[in-house]
């Protein structure tokens, strides 16, 4: 309809066009103001689709729009003046045909009808408010509030809402969960449709609802109210929100657009796709599915590699994109559009807040290529495996005699700690565990800490503060090395705090304890903590230069590494191993 060779204009010129549109200017009032040809103008319009962002909008409103935008101008000509005429007409017209009909339908059915919002004679009661109404949001309030906000990555993936399934490989910390949560939020002010969020835990799942609460008030000051769900008033009927855990046993019964997230850190992953694609099986309904990567071993891997399908179809096995392929964001042949999303895609996508020097500092050259970096670990070398951790996640909602927010969080029922010092590059890790009330019982990982960057005095202090909320009856400390300074200030008001100096035989038997206590899946925590068992994976045996063996996590002793799970492997310390590896009689401890 339109000829190919259209002016090139800058992308802020179009807004411009745009905004004025939907402020309810003519194209010919357009052209008056931007100097643009109205062939420019009507083009944009409808290759842009801008009448379609008006069609969440009534005629009253777009009537009154108009109206207020004729009477703000200063200078009106007499058409102006005759168009402002014949619109207050026609909206005496179309307030009296409402009245009219609000009438008709009170009649008909009086507690239905909507009540007055004026009364001529006092009796009328006043107009009840509507839980979550969104109904008056379009598509013009979320570009402006939101969309501006989003980096280059964001825009590609909301551009990707066109595929039925998406998967994406992120690192950590980029405003994934954040965006998803607003996609959703948006997609069922605008539709109507029902949006379910899968997490490993429901405290995980409730990250997105309290985005979706945050962003409702602080972008469009609605209050919105609801515990196990959201459902909202929309011009298009109830929307509703629905935030389930791994373990929801109720999770196939619903229907709508599916979220899982952190998925190669959810355990039995398969039946939950199962069940995930259940309540999406419909054709309108989108699946999305992103992560940080864990071990090949994990059961989501072949869905995201594409083994799966080339498991099913043997005999026309494909090639799948390669990783800078997939960091431009490809459909693959299953119909699956996939996208890897590194730090540095980030970065280079306009998010400014990484420091990439610090967090190299910060962590290993393993740990930063799993965590920002995208890079699966290879799980078949540790002395940890995943299938047996997976074993150990638990959704601490569960666990009602523990409240993390109260002053005395496990009352005043025995716990252990377990820290593990800062060094030259890593952070110092602290757990709180509670240890079984019967033998060969379960441990619990009740809250785990991380402090980078701090000192051994702030730290100290930091232990102090949980002694006095705690009830502790033992907390081990590595003493190896920079650990021993917070050990004499740990004694100081904890004199009974337990000393670990690191040795062959130490490290073996802190090793072969926590094997046997998560072989036997004697402890839980969190399924949220995904960093515990990312922790764990990156223990490996080695080899000391006389051959001796030990264990070690891809950096030396002096480095340190896998802090959270040294840190547990001292807290488990306190409980004796059975039977001691070959050779061995006891561990070595210092003073």
């Amino acid at each position: 309809m339109y000829c190919s060779s259209m002016p090139q204009y800058p992308e802020e010129v179009k807004i411009a066009a745009r905004d004025l549109f939907l402020r309810k200017h003519t194209i010919a009032e357009i052209h008056k103001i931007l100097n643009l040809s109205k062939r420019t103008l009507y083009h944009w319009r409808d290759k842009d689709g801008w009448d379609n962002l008006l069609q969440h909008e009534s005629t009253i409103s777009a009537t009154k729009r108009r109206l207020v935008l004729l009477t703000g101008k200063e200078e009106k000509t007499k058409t102006d003046l005759a168009e402002l005429n014949t619109l207050v007409t026609i909206l005496e017209r179309l307030q009296k045909l409402d009245e009219r009909k609000r009438k008709v339908q009170e009649e008909a059915d009086p507690q239905e009808a909507a009540p007055r919002t004026k009364s001529t004679k006092g009796n009328n009661k006043p107009k009840k408010k509507i839980k979550n109404d969104v109904s008056h949001l379009t598509a013009e309030d979320f570009a402006e509030k939101l969309h501006g906000d989003y980096f280059v990555y964001q825009h590609e993936l909301r551009a990707a809402k066109r595929y039925r399934n998406r998967f994406i490989l992120k690192s950590r910390q980029i405003g994934a969960t954040w965006y998803f949560a607003q996609e959703a939020f948006e997609d069922a002010c605008l539709t109507g449709d029902n949006q379910i969020f899968l997490s490993a835990t429901r405290a995980q799942a409730d990250v997105f609802r309290c985005y979706i609460i945050a962003i409702a008030k602080q972008k469009f000051d609605i209050e919105l109210t609801g515990k196990d769900k959201l459902e909202l008033h929309t011009a298009h009927g109830t929307a509703t929100l629905y935030f389930l855990s791994n373990n929801s046993k109720s999770a196939q019964s619903y229907h709508g657009h599916v979220y899982i997230d952190e998925c190669f850190w959810i355990n039995k992953f398969s039946e939950l796709y199962k069940v995930a694609t259940g309540m999406a099986t419909h054709k309108k309904w989108r699946r999305t599915i992103f992560s940080t990567p864990s071990c090949v071993s994990h059961e989501a891997y072949p869905l995201w590699s594409g083994e799966l399908y080339n498991k099913r179809f043997k005999t026309k096995r494909v090639q799948f994109p390669s990783f800078e392929e997939l960091q431009q964001g490809v459909e693959c042949v299953d119909k699956i559009w996939r996208k890897i999303i590194t730090i540095q895609d980030a970065m280079s996508g306009g998010c400014d807040l990484f420091d990439i020097k610090q967090l190299k500092l910060e962590y290993s050259p393993e740990d930063f290529a799993n965590l920002f970096a995208c890079q699966f670990i290879d799980g078949s070398l540790g002395v940890f495996k995943l299938s047996a951790l997976e074993q150990c996640y638990a959704d601490s909602s569960d666990w009602q005699d523990y409240a993390p927010n109260a002053n005395r969080p496990f009352g005043n029922i025995p716990v252990w700690g377990g820290y593990d010092p800062s060094r030259s590059r890593d952070d110092a890790s602290f757990v709180i565990i509670a240890p079984p009330l019967e033998p060969q019982g379960t441990f619990r990982v009740l809250a785990r800490y991380k402090w980078i960057g701090q000192s051994l005095r702030w730290q100290a202090e930091q232990i102090k503060q949980l002694t006095q909320r705690y009830n502790f009856t033992y907390i081990g400390m590595d003493t190896t090395g920079p650990g021993l300074g917070v050990l004499e200030m740990v004694q100081a008001f904890y004199p009974q705090v337990t000393p670990i100096h690191y040795g062959l035989q130490t490290k073996t038997h802190l090793v072969l304890k926590t094997q046997d206590v998560i072989n036997t899946n004697r402890i839980h925590w969190d399924a949220s903590l995904t960093d515990i068992a990312g922790a764990f994976l990156t223990v490996k045996q080695t080899a000391t230069p006389n051959g001796h063996i030990t264990y070690a996590a891809n950096r030396t002793t002096d480095t340190g590494h896998a802090d959270v799970a040294w840190a547990i492997m001292h807290a488990l310390h306190n409980e004796p191993l059975a039977q001691l590896p070959s050779g061995g009689s006891d561990f070595a401890m210092s003073a």
